[in-house]
């Protein structure tokens, strides 16, 4: 009977426990739900938001800037490139494109016309401004901008960044017209600083991995001049 009674208890005990457990995860959700419930909504917001931001606002942004930016690459490609930065009073400048649209790939490639104009113009300062912020990660502009800023930098007799900006522009080794170009210069800008040890790395660099290119047909005549003559 004794055990009957324990067991009974017991069982009271548990269900009791049970039943306060859920109260206390009841109660605990009541005071909580707001807060659950907030986050929840916030996150729906914040996922159709971010959707309906691409595809009210910067679809028809991005239409908008590549029209803008149709004429400044036009002027851009028979070299009138004050049209090509300020525009004709009609259509639009790259620096106009950049100031309207930030963050577009047509207010993001303005920045590569930019800078290409100020560095003919002979504005280096503002060549490099621009193009530091041009992001052309993988296409061959990436490693032209590179280039055009080692030209700033040779320009503002910087020759140390020029260097490295050359050694940058020759970064893509399947390109055999334009890397053994920007290693050459490379070459030619640590020959002219002074720095004679890297400019016969860099002349031997370019005639190994580039042989066929122009470049690499002319660099024993530069490592000859530093007195360093080829076997062959």
């Amino acid at each position: 009977m004794a055990n009957t009674t324990n067991t009974e208890n017991i069982k009271v005990v548990k269900e009791t426990s049970g039943v306060d457990t859920l109260r206390n995860m009841q109660s605990s959700f009541e005071k909580n739900q707001k807060v659950i419930i907030g986050a929840v909504v916030a996150l729906v917001v914040l996922v159709g938001g971010f959707f309906g931001y691409k595809e009210f606002i910067q679809k028809p942004n991005e239409e908008k800037a590549a029209n803008a930016l149709f004429s400044a690459a036009r002027w851009f490609e028979v070299d009138s490139l004050n049209y090509t930065l300020n525009g004709d009073g009609q259509h639009k400048g790259a620096l106009d494109v950049i100031k309207k649209y930030d963050g577009t790939k047509a207010g993001n490639l303005a920045q590569y016309y930019a800078g290409m104009s100020y560095l003919r113009t002979g504005k280096p300062q503002d060549a490099v401004k621009h193009l530091e912020k041009f992001d052309g990660k993988g296409t061959p502009l990436e490693y032209l901008a590179y280039g055009a800023m080692g030209d700033a930098y040779m320009d503002q007799g910087q020759a140390d960044k020029g260097i490295d900006m050359y050694k940058k522009a020759a970064g893509n080794e399947k390109d055999i017209y334009t890397s053994p170009l920007y290693l050459f210069r490379a070459a030619l800008a640590s020959e002219q600083a002074g720095k004679i040890d890297e400019a016969k790395k860099l002349y031997k660099e370019v005639k190994e991995k580039y042989p066929y290119s122009q470049q690499g047909n002319q660099a024993d005549k530069y490592l000859a001049r530093l007195g360093d003559v080829s076997e062959n």
